[in-house]
């Protein structure tokens, strides 16, 4: 059984419908790549999972429990956290006060302590920036705190919503790392990307939307050589 799984998911945006019955299945300590052209879906399936955005039809389960009527707040107790596309800080917060933000849920002060001692591990330069302003950092700094306020919490299931976005190729190099390490310690991901090469690359499956619904779904490495994604998405490059 899959860890959380979409069942004829449809979402409407006054009367656009932005999903088309998209069933998806995300297993457990795995990472999943979303990947399609711009208005494809993407990122409202992401905020769907995450209650941000409601859906007109289809269900929504979690361990195999019904998660669709429940609050944002509520699934993040569950371990569900988005990682906005555009980074979304709060700029003139510092570095370690953003963090702090994001474990607002989190009442023992000890447990706190203890995940940022783990991030300082996997963010080195965050523990080095942590009294610095956010909208001082550089581009890749900000991303990089971005995702550490999402995993302050130790979720279950993280989704990045377009994380290499803007970055410059070390950079984009440095986040796929970083994906396959934060995955190392039995998080599940969810990933949106533009860069579908990247995605599939450091994903174990992968889903294709277009316009609103899920036009191929199999394991990464199979997409990588088909045909319909080379032409469509990867400039037809053979990889």
């Amino acid at each position: 059984m899959s860890l959380l799984e979409t069942s004829d998911l449809s979402v409407d945006y006054g009367g656009v419908h932005a999903l088309r019955h998209v069933s998806v299945e995300i297993p457990e300590k795995r990472v999943v790549a979303i990947i399609g052209a711009n208005g494809a879906g993407k990122s409202t399936l992401l905020k769907t999972i995450a209650g941000l955005v409601r859906q007109s039809s289809g269900g929504l389960r979690l361990d195999g429990q019904d998660i669709s009527r429940l609050k944002t707040h509520e699934r993040l107790d569950l371990g569900i956290v988005l990682c906005p596309e555009g980074r979304r800080l709060f700029p003139e917060l510092t570095v370690y006060e953003n963090i702090r933000m994001g474990a607002y849920r989190m009442r023992d002060s000890r447990q706190f302590r203890q995940r940022l001692e783990f991030l300082h591990q996997i963010f080195p330069r965050i523990a080095e920036r942590g009294k610095q302003i956010a909208s001082s950092l550089s581009g890749g700094e900000q991303q990089m705190v971005a995702i550490a306020r999402a995993l302050i919490n130790r979720p279950r299931i993280l989704m990045l919503d377009e994380p290499t976005l803007g970055l410059a190729p070390k950079l984009i190099h440095e986040v796929a790392k970083l994906v396959e390490t934060i995955n190392a310690e039995g998080i599940t991901i969810v990933m949106v990307e533009q860069n579908a090469k990247l995605a599939l690359k450091i994903s174990d499956c992968a889903y294709v939307l277009e316009t609103g619904s899920v036009a191929l779904e199999g394991r990464s490495s199979d997409l990588l050589l088909s045909d319909r994604v080379q032409n469509a998405y990867l400039g037809g490059e053979l990889v």
